[in-house]
């Protein structure tokens, strides 16, 4: 037979393990399958002294059968490796299931960064392609949120410096 105390451990594991597994929201049921999150587009926007500013353009694709609610995003974009500018918003919305938004998220780039990333696109001009990477989250829901990340590289024109 168990004591008082001991019984009341046993509910409080138990009541602690249903906690941890219903905070992790629906990336814990089977069958559900990540967020598709693609960058559409980037705008440039008026900067403030020395930085850059910019509207990133993010397409989330919902394949799953539910509804994923989101209350705030943010992200972080690297290029060549090496970090490029950030962003956050307190968007709030839904992407439908099976279905898909467009979020707008103001992303800033200081002005070292630029700079950095200028000077090695000048040493490495002659490749002609820069890669990166967007990572970021989606904030809302008991589990604090979907992360997602997206990846590619870019061709960029290379220029010969012997005129024909």
């Amino acid at each position: 037979m168990l004591d008082s105390a001991t019984k009341r451990s046993i509910r409080h594991f138990w009541f602690f393990v249903c906690i941890v597994l219903g905070l992790g929201g629906c990336a814990w049921l089977p069958g559900q399958v990540s967020l598709r999150v693609n960058v559409a587009g980037i705008e440039p926007l008026e900067g403030e002294g020395l930085e850059m500013r910019f509207i990133v353009k993010l397409r989330i694709q919902n394949p799953n059968d539910a509804p994923v609610e989101y209350s705030g995003v943010s992200l972080q974009l690297d290029v060549n490796g090496q970090p490029f500018g950030s962003g956050v918003s307190d968007q709030t919305g839904v992407v439908p299931r099976f279905g898909e938004a467009v979020i707008h998220v103001p992303m800033t780039v200081p002005a070292f960064a630029a700079v950095r990333q200028a000077f090695a696109l000048a040493g490495s001009a002659m490749a002609g392609n820069v890669s990166y990477k967007v990572q970021g989250r989606l904030a809302g829901g008991l589990g604090g949120g979907t992360h997602f990340a997206d990846h590619g590289t870019l061709s960029l024109p290379t220029y010969s410096l012997i005129s024909q």
